[in-house]
């Protein structure tokens, strides 16, 4: 199926590894430029190279999130390199385990600039190239909680907000025919993620708990996977979904996992 993605710039926080990163290579194989936007330099440029070695367009602005001068920037730079913006991804982010218990206000704060702040930035600074080229954008969120954890009061409210701003922006975009859509991620194996399973005496035993609660194929989501739904949602032929939460999870959030 032709997304119809082709020379599209298309703006993706986070986008040099992980869950940002295989929407970046799928979003490249459709023919669309990704824009990857984040701090850490050497892996942007890595994911850039990666990308055009496969014969795909890429680039990149150098941005720490948490700075809202910085978010402010790196869409200038977007803007003064293609001359628009055609969709945004909202994906960077981190559950760092700050809960009721072991937080503080600080901390709280903190958390919610690395996991929700930004994705208001970015999409406030896009929105009138969006407005030209009645774009779309893509927030990606997470259940709200580790698996069979509890302690991550600022990863649920900041989710919480980013479902909550899905809505929201749907309704106040609808004027200008911009799309807002949210993809909610349960279990992927990413680096955060692999570093997280690490931290358990038996990694493997912990994971196998997990796999099993997973309805479909008792597996893991892909990024590839989830990037394709993102794909999708970016592109012409979503044309009529706007304002919807879509579970790409193996009806892990859904359904019975007595399963």
């Amino acid at each position: 199926m032709d997304l119809k993605l082709k020379d599209k710039v298309i703006v993706v926080t986070g986008g040099s590894k992980g869950i940002g990163n295989g929407i970046c290579n799928v979003l490249a194989s459709e023919g669309a430029i990704p824009v990857i936007v984040g701090r850490n330099k050497e892996n942007i440029l890595d994911a850039v190279k990666v990308i055009e070695d496969k014969g795909g367009k890429a680039f990149y602005a150098f941005a720490e999130l948490t700075n809202p001068e910085d978010c402010k920037k790196a869409i200038e730079r977007v803007i003064n390199v293609f001359g628009r913006i055609d969709g945004l991804v909202n994906n960077a982010g981190v559950n760092d385990g700050i809960g009721l218990e072991n937080g503080s206000y600080q901390g709280f704060i903190d958390s919610i600039h690395r996991n929700l702040v930004h994705y208001y930035l970015m999409a406030h600074h896009a929105l009138p190239e969006l407005k030209k080229s009645k774009g779309a954008i893509v927030n990606i969120g997470s259940k709200t909680s580790v698996t069979g954890q509890g302690g991550t009061s600022a990863y649920a409210a900041s989710n919480g907000g980013r479902n909550a701003l899905t809505r929201e922006w749907a309704l106040e975009l609808l004027p200008y025919s911009i799309r807002v859509n949210a993809v909610i991620v349960a279990e992927c194996y990413t680096p955060l993620y692999d570093r997280w399973i690490k931290t358990f005496p038996n990694p493997e035993e912990k994971l196998k708990s997990i796999t099993e609660k997973i309805p479909l194929e008792n597996r893991m989501t892909t990024a590839e996977e989830i990037a394709n739904t993102v794909a999708f949602l970016l592109s012409e032929k979503s044309s009529h979904t706007t304002g919807q939460l879509l579970f790409v999870d193996g009806g892990y959030t859904h359904l019975d996992r007595a399963l």
